[in-house]
């Protein structure tokens, strides 16, 4: 008999012991699921000394986005002072570390003051039409209109007519940030993942946070300093696990 069916049988009969094991009808595994796409975390500001990276213009709205389809409309937040703005997805073709959840422009990074050295930030799918495509042009009361049409509450538009040049004092906090791999119904659930985690990689300062009744966060950290939470998050990423989050540590 050929080895490998062999394997598939035994493995398959595997598999199905385990799930007869560990849960019931009513404790199926089960990932919360978002509504609409959205991540945190960092982001790269494109700067003309980035290798094989297509141009954004510094003026523009515009990001590069790996998993978001071409003049998407997002809302982007800084989280650290609620500041928000309305951007377009300019290509999804660009590739660039997945560390990264997205490209952005200078102008972006400075309307919502990210700080340049750790450029953490929020990325919302407001519309997948071509519902706003920034221009340079664009004032900002054609901006705003254009935001008020979008359907979605609370966005704030900065002035884009005031002084970009004059940078505001962005205060200095701890780098403290834990990488959220998902939500789940089932405490078991999230014991299994942190069991497949161990099994398959190097990493041991896996979690579970429970938020309610019902829902457990697996998280890896606390990372102290970018380098070891980059190597981390690549880690991860081998293992195949879509939209991984950054969350810093309050």
């Amino acid at each position: 008999m050929n080895y490998r069916i062999l394997l598939i049988i035994l493995l398959s009969f595997l598999i199905l012991g385990c799930e007869n094991q560990n849960f019931d009808n009513s404790k199926k595994v089960k990932i919360k699921i978002q509504d609409k796409y959205s991540n945190i975390g960092f982001a790269l500001i494109y700067n003309e000394k980035l290798e094989n990276i297509k141009k954004i213009d510094d003026r523009s709205l515009s990001i590069f986005h790996k998993s978001l389809k071409r003049k998407s409309s997002v809302k982007i937040t800084n989280p650290k002072n609620g500041k928000s703005i309305i951007a377009v997805v300019k290509s999804n073709r660009v590739k660039f570390s997945d560390f990264y959840n997205s490209i952005i422009s200078r102008r972006i990074a400075e309307d919502l003051e990210l700080d340049f050295d750790e450029p953490y930030l929020e990325i919302v799918l407001v519309s997948n039409k071509n519902t706003f495509i920034a221009k340079k042009t664009k004032t900002f009361d054609e901006e705003k209109q254009v935001a008020e049409k979008a359907p979605i509450d609370g966005i704030q538009i900065n002035d884009l007519n005031k002084d970009t040049k004059k940078k505001k004092k962005i205060n200095k906090d701890t780098f403290s940030y834990s990488i959220k791999l998902a939500d789940f119904y089932y405490k078991n659930s999230a014991q299994m993942m942190i069991s497949k985690i161990k099994e398959n990689t190097s990493l041991k300062n896996s979690k579970i946070k429970q938020l309610s009744k019902n829902n457990f966060r697996v998280l890896i950290g606390p990372f102290n300093d970018i380098k070891s939470l980059k190597e981390s998050f690549e880690k991860l990423k081998t293992l195949n696990f879509e939209n991984l989050e950054i969350l810093k540590n309050v």
